[in-house]
C-alpha cells in the first residue's frame, strides 16, 4: 500500500528549503519555522486555506519563500538549542493562525497535539499513516539518533512527512526536507536509541463557523 501527498515544488525543488535562507539564524536554526511554512503553503494551496500563505500560490519562488520564513520567525523563533519541544511548535503555529483570522477575518480552525517520541512505534506509524491518508502532511522533530551517520542531516531537525508505503514487514515514509524528497524507513528512524527523542505533530481541522 502506498499513498503520496500532492506537494508543491518551489523553483524545481520539493518544498522548501532551509538552505535558501541568507538570515544566519534562520539558515542554521530555522526547521521549525520552515516546517510550518511549508505546512501553511500546503494548507493553503489544497485546502483551501489561502490567506495562510500570504504570496502567489500560483507562482511559489525561493524570494517569497524567504520572505514568508521571517514572517513565520517570531512565532517559531530558532532559539540556542532550536525548537527542540512539539510544544512550541503547536503554540508558535497557532498564534500565526490567530493572527491570520484576526487580519483577514477568516475562520481556519486547525487543532494541534503532539505524540511524543517516547511512544510506541506502531501507534507513531498507524497515526502518521492515518494522517497521510487524511491528506494531511506530519510535521516530525527528531532530536537524536544513535546512528549519526545514517541520519546526519536529521538530527535536531523538524521535516515533514508526506507519504508512506507499507511493505510486507517494513513500513517506508517520505520526507519533505532541504528542498528534497527522501524516503526513510519508519521503525528504524523512531527507534532511535536515545533519551531525547522528539516527536510528531497531528493537524486535525475543524469546519468552519458559520456566520
Amino acid at each position: 500500500m502506498k499513498k503520496e501527498l500532492d506537494y508543491f515544488m518551489i523553483d524545481g525543488e520539493f518544498g522548501g528549503n532551509q538552505d535558501w535562507f541568507t538570515n544566519i539564524v534562520m539558515n542554521v536554526g530555522g526547521c521549525g519555522a520552515a516546517t510550518a511554512c511549508d505546512s501553511c503553503i500546503y494548507l493553503a494551496k489544497y485546502k483551501g486555506m489561502k490567506e495562510l500563505y500570504p504570496f502567489d500560490l500560483e507562482q511559489m519562488d525561493k524570494e517569497a519563500y524567504k520572505k514568508f520564513s521571517q514572517l513565520m520567525k517570531p512565532y517559531i523563533r530558532p532559539r540556542v538549542q532550536g525548537v527542540k519541544k512539539p510544544e512550541w511548535y503547536i503554540g508558535g503555529l497557532e498564534k500565526y493562525i490567530s493572527d491570520v483570522n484576526k487580519r483577514c477575518g477568516t475562520d481556519y480552525q486547525i487543532h494541534m497535539e503532539k505524540f511524543d517520541g517516547t511512544g510506541d512505534a506502531d501507534e507513531a506509524e498507524r497515526i502518521i499513516c492515518g494522517q497521510i491518508d487524511k491528506e494531511l502532511p506530519v510535521p516530525y522533530l527528531m532530536l537524536r539518533h544513535l546512528n549519526i551517520e545514517k541520519y546526519k542531516d536529521f538530527i535536531w531537525h523538524w521535516f515533514l512527512v508526506v507519504g508512506y508505503e507499507k511493505e510486507k514487514h517494513e513500513t517506508w515514509i517520505d520526507v519533505a526536507t532541504y528542498g528534497e524528497k527522501v524516503r526513510l524507513n519508519l521503525k528504524d528512524l523512531w527507534k532511535t536509541g536515545c533519551e531525547e527523542k522528539g516527536g510528531i505533530v497531528i493537524y486535525e481541522i475543524k469546519e468552519q463557523k458559520k456566520n
